[in-house]
């Protein structure tokens, strides 16, 4: 597996599964251009690391998404990949959730996706070998309490993943990641509120998940390197539950 001089983009570059992801590829031998909208995380990476380069992007926004491939062009030439990992969550029941949490979940998990693969494939196209990886969840499949948000907005992922590798067949391959209980910022923030300390909550879910650990965001970076590479070339259309077992518990 190698994703040696390949221009790669990752969207949410700089924190959580994206900071793991950027780092990772460019361990790999890839050309990163990391985007989001945390600046000074941004900057320190492309610093710190002398395959990236940062971009900062509002992946719901059109002209920054444009932005941010004309940027990967100009430094690097052409567009290998991109990984679509910008998200963000909101906790809610359907009948309190506004049209401000409307905006910003389906903004940037959906809207930035599709933003994000409408101005990245013609230039995906173009490589001959182009992958674009989107960053889904368990989510997706699973009825989460207080999650109808940003539950919906990953089923939308998913079915947007199968779409597009039938749109754009024999140019793009379209894959997904679907993480289960991931050891990130966004995870310890869904457990603020709880009458428990997080360390506690993430000990009793540890005991229930199968591998009886957390998943870290190295383990999804290390999955995605591998959609990402040619060694996946068969891999399409389809998506990569990395849940440490979680879906095939019983419901008791």
């Amino acid at each position: 597996m190698s994703l040696k001089d390949k221009v790669i983009i990752v969207t949410g570059g700089t924190s959580g599964i994206g900071e793991a992801c950027t780092r990772h590829f460019a361990g790999l031998g890839a050309k990163v251009v990391c985007a989001s909208i945390q600046e000074t995380e941004g900057e320190a990476l492309a610093a710190e690391l002398d395959a990236v380069d940062f971009v900062c992007t509002d992946v719901s926004d059109e002209d920054s998404v444009k932005g941010l491939v004309a940027r990967t062009l100009e430094l690097h030439g052409r567009l290998d990949a991109v990984h679509c990992n910008a998200g963000v969550w909101a906790r809610g029941l359907v009948t309190e959730f506004n049209e401000a949490d409307w905006n910003k979940v389906m903004g940037v998990n959906v809207k930035g996706v599709f933003l994000t693969a409408k101005h990245a494939i013609p230039e995906l196209e173009k490589s001959g070998s182009g992958v674009l990886l989107i960053t889904t969840s368990v989510a997706s499949e699973i009825g989460f309490p207080a999650h109808a948000l940003y539950c919906a907005s990953k089923a939308a992922l998913e079915a947007t993943v199968r779409c597009l590798a039938t749109d754009h067949a024999g140019k793009v391959r379209v894959v997904s990641v679907s993480p289960g209980t991931i050891d990130t910022p966004m995870l310890a923030a869904s457990c603020q509120g709880w009458d428990k300390p997080v360390a506690e909550l993430y000990a009793e879910v540890e005991k229930k998940i199968p591998v009886r650990r957390l998943g870290q965001p190295l383990d999804i970076a290390k999955a995605a390197a591998f959609l990402l590479s040619d060694d996946a070339a068969y891999i399409n259309g389809t998506s990569l539950v990395l849940d440490g077992g979680t879906m095939g518990l019983p419901p008791w």
